[in-house]
């Protein structure tokens, strides 16, 4: 199996957008079809039908989740035919091989695990060493505007909007983080989700970060201590999808949208993203990843119906999303092989889906170029936010030569600071042994709209999520050609600027 060189790699058509970390790549192999057990995503036409139990079944399958808010299940059998035996179901209207995403161990993040050495403010903050929270709030000017919340006369913070964060988890007693946190859900079961995890207890309420990404993200969003997020006050939500062997399937991502929804969050930010593709050939049998798309889909509609707002990473592999052929050559490329050859449609999810605010990836120094890694395309990317990058010297030599040796290039400080759980090291491009750690990618640049629009939803609390969109967008920097443009959509988002109107 082949990996891009710079990070990203599919597992099962999946791709995981986050700070451009390395991946172990497990697509579809000759052996899936052997008579080991596997999961199966199912898609109703409608609603559940009273009999699926039966039908499931009798079809030589186990029914693992049911989804009725969707219409959807997951399913595992070890039945070689269970797939063929379901067609008969005239209310099946999509099955599939399930989609499983996937974080490799073993490779650091960020600054190759190097600590990064920045002197902390007269205030013992970190504030002047926040470029891009300071950019968007103009120097914080947009906190005295709308914060999020308020506090009352004994200390404790009233939140007036609620951000879900579909991630890693939280670490949710820190410091700059504990106040904001009011919950969460944890999704993976007793053992992991394929077994062998012994750390993985099943408890529900257990959001434990253990990799680091979500409570990156959620200082991002919430932050206020040593580092401010957008809305400082904003309330955080924790849904953990990723289990401690870092692997998350798409029902329980699905089903995480589902439950912010009914939580009653004001705003889901994903900071994850993926490839399903439409048309693929494994052995020479065709096959489809559109059970995983249309669940996406409708747990999006879900979510929006009940007036949230969706916002999502595009992704890091550089790649120009309204090129569909491109795309498929991609997927060809980097993880195709003689017996998997892809030939449709290559969707993302969620990021390429209806109802969803797809965001790209801004850097410090630039207001033409997108950071390096940062996916765009028209028609894909509605604004670009903050994700940082390893500064212009780096980006200079590497666009220059790619394969070239421009890692020695690398400004650590261009990137984004923000939380990181305590004690834990791995991944970490660590600012101190305490909980903060620079990270950059689109996984850094969606939390900051998903901010933005928390804030909004604040000031204005009847605001729908087109409502919520459409003022992002007006009130984005007009960077890149003028106009709305493939690099970064309508622009810029700002939180000053939305909450100003100038």
């Amino acid at each position: 199996m082949k990996k891009k060189q710079r990070g990203m790699a599919i597992v099962a058509s999946s791709v995981l957008a986050m700070s451009l970390l390395g991946f172990s790549t497990s697509v579809h192999t000759s052996a899936s079809v052997q008579t080991v057990s596997k999961n199966y995503l199912i898609a109703y036409s409608q609603s559940l039908p009273k009999n699926y139990l039966a039908e499931i079944k009798n079809a030589g399958g186990e029914v693992l989740r049911a989804m009725p808010e969707v219409g959807g299940l997951e399913v595992r059998s070890s039945n070689p035919n269970f797939l063929s035996q379901l067609k008969s179901s005239a209310t099946i209207v999509a099955a599939n091989s399930e989609r499983v995403y996937k974080l490799e161990d073993g490779t650091p993040e960020g600054a190759d695990g190097k600590r990064v050495d920045i002197t902390p403010d007269a205030d013992g903050t970190y504030w002047s060493s926040q470029w891009d929270i300071r950019h968007l709030t103009n120097k914080g000017k947009s906190f005295a505007i709308e914060s999020g919340g308020a506090k009352t006369a004994s200390g404790k913070v009233t939140h007036k909007a609620v951000v879900g964060v579909i991630d890693s988890g939280i670490d949710a007693g820190h410091p700059d983080l504990i106040a904001n946190f009011i919950g969460g859900m944890n999704f993976v079961p007793a053992g992991g989700y394929f077994g062998g995890v012994p750390e993985e207890k099943g408890k529900t309420s257990d959001v434990t970060d253990t990799n680091g990404h979500g409570t990156h993200v959620a200082g991002s969003i919430a932050g206020n201590g040593k580092i401010k997020g957008v809305g400082p006050d904003l309330g955080i939500r924790a849904y953990r999808i990723f289990d401690a062997s870092g692997s998350a399937p798409t029902s329980p991502i699905v089903e995480a949208i589902v439950q912010a929804a009914n939580d009653s969050v004001d705003v889901i930010n994903m900071s994850i993203g993926g490839f399903d593709n439409l048309k693929y050939y494994l052995d020479g049998t065709r096959f489809s990843d559109i059970a995983d798309v249309l669940l996406w889909k409708r747990a999006i509609r879900y979510a929006v119906n009940k007036n949230v707002t969706v916002v999502a990473s595009a992704g890091n592999s550089s790649l120009d999303f309204a090129d569909k052929k491109s795309l498929t050559d991609y997927m060809n490329v980097n993880y195709g092989g003689d017996n998997l050859v892809y030939k449709g449609v290559a969707i993302n999810t969620p990021g390429g889906l209806p109802g969803v605010i797809t965001v790209s990836s801004s850097n410090e120094w630039s207001t033409d170029n997108l950071a390096f890694y940062s996916n765009y395309g028209n028609g894909y990317i509605d604004v670009a936010a903050p994700g940082g990058d390893n500064g212009p010297v780096y980006d200079g030599f590497f666009r220059q030569d790619p394969a070239g040796d421009y890692l020695s290039k690398r400004d650590f400080t261009y990137r984004a600071l923000s939380t990181w759980p305590r004690g834990l090291g791995r991944y970490a491009t660590m600012v101190d042994n305490k909980g903060y750690a620079y990270l950059h990618g689109t996984s850094m640049a969606s939390p900051k709209v998903a901010g933005i629009a928390g804030v909004i939803k604040a000031a204005h609390p009847n605001y729908t999520p087109a409502q919520v969109k459409a003022l992002i967008e007006k009130t984005a920097l007009d960077y890149g050609k003028k106009g709305h443009d493939e690099l970064f959509g309508s622009g810029e988002a700002n939180a000053y600027t939305a909450l100003t109107g100038k």
